[in-house]
């Protein structure tokens, strides 16, 4: 089915294609204003329902994030082939998890960290306002 296309030509996604697509890559990239400056940095994360966690080490920059701070996430795909590729954009604040049950479960969702990190990692959330995603030259089945 064909979805509407934005003013470039890239096909609009819906809601539930972001998410399934944000859910099939392991890293990404998160924006945020901190000491400042703007950063942007890969993390590895999961989606858990419409929100995106990940964790963090203490005094990291990161680590400024988990204080309901407006930040910037994307993920993406490409093709180089056959010069297709996606991009979903989260955007959203957010938040230490901080309750042990919730705490216990996320580490249960299997997070593979390219970074170990050793000291008491924190769990970030980032509750979304908005999750957007576009397509370029989606391959046709």
């Amino acid at each position: 089915m064909a979805h509407p296309t934005d003013h470039a030509g890239l096909e609009i996604l819906p809601f539930g294609d972001c998410l399934r697509l944000l859910r099939s890559v392991p890293v990404g990239r998160i924006g945020f204003f901190a000491d400042g400056e703007i950063v942007i940095l890969p993390v590895n994360y999961l989606v858990d329902g419409q929100d995106v966690i990940f964790r963090t080490g203490a005094g990291s920059k990161l680590s400024s994030v988990g204080s309901k701070n407006l930040v910037g996430f994307e993920a993406d795909s490409y093709d180089t082939p056959a010069q297709s590729g996606w991009s979903v954009v989260v955007s959203g604040f957010t938040e230490i998890v901080d309750s042990g049950a919730e705490v216990r479960r996320l580490n249960q969702l299997g997070l593979q960290s390219w970074v170990s990190v050793t000291d008491t990692p924190s769990w970030i959330r980032i509750r979304p306002t908005s999750i957007t995603g576009r397509w370029v030259n989606r391959p046709q089945p």
